[in-house]
């Protein structure tokens, strides 16, 4: 840990989240952060289990005077979104995240923080390592996968908890309590090609889009940020419409619960074409740079020489894919009627990959009605079948239906207005937090969800309030001593 970070408080959170980020935990790769958990649970000598998904639960028995409150189950997930700058040299499955502190938050260096859910599962471990800290008798739930198809929590058996009552850590707004969020579907369409071999005197050029600040796909989505793959492909559709292009690649976006940052794609024109095809591409780069020069001022869309492609696509073909992505809804689609502000359906076409005679376009469509959740995603089906692709679903899950007559938020609002003279908003998300799925396995087990303050998840903006994170320790401890008795 720097120097810098060692000061901060409280100290005992900042501790283990640096220990944390010391270890790597991509998504379908937590083996190493899994056994970092069943050591610290073990050396602290706490019961310590992990279930058949690799989810690690660790109990410990109630302080001096509170033996007859109801049992705390606190939740976060142990693996992290791994996003990083494309001129930053960092292999995340091999290299622990260096941070820095600036002002008030906390960054890392042209990667993802992993504050998203590591304050949360710092926050637990410093709970589970206190001697002085007066709670109910605790369990502390880590789950695998949250990033990637919360595997981890569709995982859970029926009686691998113990709790009544259940804290979500993995919020990003300190002023809320959540108590709902959006369910979600992976919408996958794939397709081939056979592929034409370029003309001898065509000439090639690299089109790349980057700058673009990303965010996390559900809790950003309504801010009207750039979508790197809808922006090549509108430059794309309309140099194509004018000149008739040849796509050789295009490679954009990562992650589907990431707002797509980057994209690149490579072209092949005709000898006669190329001042027209610069003129054109620089006339829509420009108005796409003057729409987006708000929320992205630093968006480049640049276009370099390159080298002839092995293949590229039949001109039908590309123009049938072109026709699709730009048909493909990305954004917001519905707001909520029932909870205003809040957006209730959304998509993100979060990656799209032409190259060889393969075609793949991976979106996210999410939504807190399940019947809009399954109608945008076969909106997006019928789009791509028109384009010749096959399209699956897969990963589907439930959202989490708001309870108003919750006791633990009665108890939540009650103990965040007393602390801090104003009351808490009471809100759904347009994320996918794993107390969906939960509450499925465990529908008796009462639940909230709250965090510190969290900017740019999911993007390599990312960064922790360090004032956000020393009132959310102090609220998670006051609301430990209020839990009502069993």
């Amino acid at each position: 840990m720097e120097k810098p970070l060692i000061n901060l408080a409280p100290q005992e959170v900042w501790e283990q989240f640096a220990a944390l980020n010391a270890v790597p935990r991509p998504s379908k790769k937590e083996e190493r952060v899994i056994a970092f958990m069943v050591d610290f649970g073990k050396a602290l000598g706490l019961e310590t289990h992990t279930d058949a998904v690799g989810n690690v639960v660790i109990r410990k028995p109630a302080t001096k005077g509170m033996e007859n409150r109801k049992m705390v189950t606190l939740q976060s997930h142990l693996d992290m979104v791994h996003q990083k700058n494309s001129d930053t040299d960092f292999i995340f499955e091999h290299q622990g995240i260096a941070m820095h502190v600036d002002g008030d938050w906390v960054k890392a260096k042209g990667t993802t923080l992993g504050a998203d859910n590591g304050l949360g599962v710092a926050a637990i471990m410093a709970l589970l390592k206190s001697t002085e800290i007066p709670h109910p008798a605790i369990e502390g739930l880590f789950t695998i996968d949250e990033e990637t198809g919360m595997s981890g929590a569709f995982g859970l058996q029926p009686n691998f908890l113990k709790g009544q009552l259940l804290l979500n850590l993995d919020t990003e707004e300190d002023d809320e309590i959540d108590v709902g969020c959006a369910g979600g579907m992976d919408v996958t369409a794939v397709g081939h090609y056979q592929e034409m071999t370029p003309d001898a005197d065509s000439h090639c050029f690299q089109i790349s889009v980057k700058g673009l600040r990303g965010g996390h796909s559900g809790m950003d989505i309504h801010k009207g940020l750039g979508n790197a793959n809808k922006i090549m492909n509108r430059l794309l559709y309309h140099l194509d419409d004018a000149l008739s292009i040849h796509i050789g690649l295009i490679h954009g976006g990562g992650l589907r619960n990431a707002i797509p940052r980057e994209s690149v794609a490579i072209v092949s024109i005709g000898k006669a074409d190329r001042k027209a095809f610069q003129e054109v591409f620089q006339e829509k780069a420009d108005q796409i740079k003057e729409e987006l020069r708000i929320p992205e001022p630093q968006l480049e869309i640049k276009l370099d020489k390159a080298e002839k492609p092995s293949g590229t696509m039949p001109l039908a073909v590309q123009r049938s894919l072109l026709k699709a992505l730009y048909g493909a809804h990305n954004g917001v689609y519905a707001m909520s009627s029932a909870m205003p502000g809040l957006v209730e359906t959304s998509n993100n076409v979060a990656k799209v990959m032409v190259e060889g005679g393969h075609v793949a376009i991976n979106c996210l469509t999410r939504s807190s009605v399940a019947t809009a959740k399954t109608d945008l995603a076969h909106a997006l089906k019928a789009v791509f079948e028109l384009a010749g692709l096959s399209v699956t679903f897969s990963g589907s899950y439930p959202g989490w239906q708001p309870n108003p007559d919750s006791e633990i938020l009665a108890i939540a609002k009650k103990t965040y207005q007393d602390m801090f003279q104003e009351e808490p908003r009471v809100v759904a998300c347009h994320a996918g937090l794993e107390c969906g799925i939960l509450s499925h396995h465990y529908p008796e087990m009462d639940m909230v969800s709250f965090g510190p303050t969290i900017l740019g998840a999911h993007s390599p903006e990312e960064r922790a309030s360090i004032s956000s994170v020393q009132k959310f320790w102090t609220f998670l401890q006051a609301i430990l001593k209020q839990t009502p008795m069993a």
